[in-house]
């Protein structure tokens, strides 16, 4: 199996290795030190090598942060966590709800003026540090090797596998034309690009260096002439060296930052991704870098016909796994013998059944009953749950298929829903579709649209604390930016982007529910009396049934209904085909017209 389950946090270990930090601050005669998630290429995942912020608190999510202080340690976290952080790390520890509190503030609370914040510049972006020198002008920021890598004694080597090719049969584009392309739209002589997703793109290779990520951990300098530096392990680059040609040349890793200070022509970097220290090597040499979006990440989000067919056959294999999943859940959870790790299992089998899959897209998230609530909550031996009769169970997962990356979330009911279980289950379900069905003028973005599925949840006085949708890549990472359904996106949507459309509610201890589809940006289709005017839509990739038995159908409008009738009957017709009697059976029976 890909995904295992063996406890990620231990609380009990928090203390001890907090006070053996705090001894090696003093040692350094800094008053605080920053732990991040994140690694020296700011990928939302991390290898076990630079989970720092786990290993140090025991905190498993995602994304956040810890700021370590002589007298208290905040761990910072955003609204899917809140819940799960309390479980998993020491009372030595002090949630911090972030973003609406900042982590300059709360230093600035709780530090005497003069102090020294101490930390790590691999690990921290341009920004990130620009912003705390702004508002710390009466503090002391102050660069070093990372002192948790100073007490981690048995911490794992780096990753060691080698790079593969990603064929141009999957591409749609080689990477000469790519780095043609990306290479005329640079505003200075030379592009630092530090995000594996970006260089993976960009030169059509994937690597296995992050889990459920199939990307290669490598930094790359792009030049206006198309031409590439790449820097890796040198042993990583064996499978790919012909692949690559002449116009990418290949050096260590351990290069990078001296060809850099070496550089003497202007370079551009992207300061949301790239990491303090690049910045400081170039300045070394005298070049003030210019700060520019990573070239990579708009054309890589808009994805060229090829990737758009290669997600619909991913969809629809990974739908058949789907409903196979879903027909055994119903004829097999009534019977009350099965827990949370039972269900993981088998739905890993029937995808890895398929021939086809990589890797699953991330750890599946199954919550049965409360446990749905936890937003990103991940089952493992200490927590394993029955699921339990007339209880809601929310499952959240995907593939990764070298044609496409996958990720559905289905909540379904185990024996009789209460009347307030179908009420929020048709709220969040009316969300998923007014996105689904809406049309909108080119332009607008994500913080424009993800009010539409907050509506019906609102109206009862309801929400939920992520966003609506996260982009995803082509066989490779399941949270791609840089557009999203959310608040805060202000990129605009452009035909060929991916993204996910996920509203949800929780209901803290009894229950979760989240109902997510992937969707493309399409041309909106001609409508018969419509104005002149530039609209797109949203194609749905995602054909798997919706638990009918959820549905409160007087709560819907005909035109919300006509479109979940028109849904099952698609998903009828593309999945019948590749089922067996018995589940083509039950998927016509689990898409019967409501």
């Amino acid at each position: 199996m890909f995904q295992s389950f063996a406890a990620q946090s231990n609380p009990e270990q928090g203390p001890p290795r907090l006070a053996a930090l705090r001894k090696e601050m003093q040692s350094d005669s800094v008053d605080a030190f920053l732990v991040p998630r994140a690694d020296a290429h700011q990928g939302e995942y991390v290898a076990p090598r630079d989970a720092r912020l786990s290993w140090l608190t025991g905190f498993s999510g995602s994304a956040g942060f810890c700021a370590v202080l002589p007298q208290i340690a905040g761990v910072f976290i955003d609204g899917r966590y809140r819940v799960q952080v309390r479980s998993e790390v020491a009372d030595v520890f002090t949630p911090v709800h972030w973003p609406e509190t900042q982590l300059a503030d709360w230093l600035l609370e709780h530090l005497a003026v003069g102090s020294t914040v101490a930390y790590d510049p691999w690990l921290h972006t341009v920004r990130e540090i620009a912003t705390l020198k702004k508002k710390l002008k009466d503090y002391t920021l102050q660069p070093t090797d990372n002192l948790v890598d100073a007490i981690w004694h048995d911490q794992p080597a780096p990753p060691a596998a080698p790079f593969t090719v990603q064929p141009i049969a999957y591409a749609g584009e080689t990477h000469a034309e790519k780095r043609a392309r990306i290479a005329k739209t640079l505003k200075a002589d030379a592009a630092v690009i530090t995000l594996p997703d970006s260089i993976a793109w960009l030169l059509n290779i994937r690597g296995t260096d992050i889990e459920r990520n199939p990307v290669p951990q490598c930094f790359a300098i792009l030049h206006a002439s198309g031409q590439v530096k790449l820097y890796a392990e040198r042993a990583k680059l064996t499978q790919v060296s012909e692949h690559l040609g002449d116009e990418i040349t290949t050096h260590d890793v351990a290069d990078f930052l001296k060809h850099l200070s070496q550089h003497n022509s202007t370079v551009q970097i992207d300061e949301t991704s790239c990491p303090q220290v690049v910045a400081d090597a170039l300045l070394e040499s005298e070049i003030t870098p210019q700060h520019c979006a990573d070239p990579c990440l708009l054309p890589k989000a808009i994805k060229n016909q090829v990737e758009i067919d290669g997600a619909k056959e991913a969809h629809l294999r990974d739908g058949v796994a789907m409903v196979r999943f879903l027909h055994w859940l119903d004829e097999t959870a009534p019977q009350g013998n099965l827990t949370e790790i039972d269900v993981v299992k088998k739905l890993e089998a029937f995808r890895i059944e398929t021939n086809a899959l990589r890797d699953i897209s991330f750890e599946t998230i199954c919550g049965a009953g409360p446990h749905g609530a936890i937003v990103h909550y991940r089952v493992n031996e200490n927590t394993n749950r029955p699921v339990a009769r007339d209880e809601l169970l929310l499952v959240d997962s995907g593939g990764q298929y070298q044609d496409g990356t996958t990720d559905i979330t289905r909540t379904v009911v185990v024996g009789e829903p209460t009347p307030t279980q179908r009420a929020c289950f048709t709220r969040v379900l009316q969300g998923m579709v007014a996105i689904s069905r809406i049309r909108f003028p080119r332009g607008l973005s994500g913080q424009h649209l993800d009010a539409l599925a907050r509506a019906p949840l609102w109206m009862a006085g309801q929400d939920y604390d992520h966003g609506t949708g996260h982009g995803v890549g082509s066989y490779l990472s399941v949270h791609e930016g840089p557009q999203s359904l959310s608040r805060r996106s202000d990129i605009s949507l452009e035909p060929g982007m991916i993204l996910s459309n996920e509203p949800g509610y929780y209901r803290e201890g009894v229950f979760g529910i989240r109902i997510e589809n992937l969707i493309t940006v399409i041309e909106a289709p001609a409508i018969a009396g419509a104005d002149d005017r530039d609209m797109l839509a949203f194609d749905t990739l995602t054909f798997v049934p919706l638990d009918r038995r959820l549905i409160e159908i007087g709560m819907l409008s005909t035109e919300e209904r006509d479109w979940i009738d028109r849904y099952h009957a698609d998903t009828v017709a593309l999945l019948a085909p590749r089922l067996d009697d018995a589940t083509r059976a039950w998927l016509t029976q689990a898409c019967a017209p409501l």
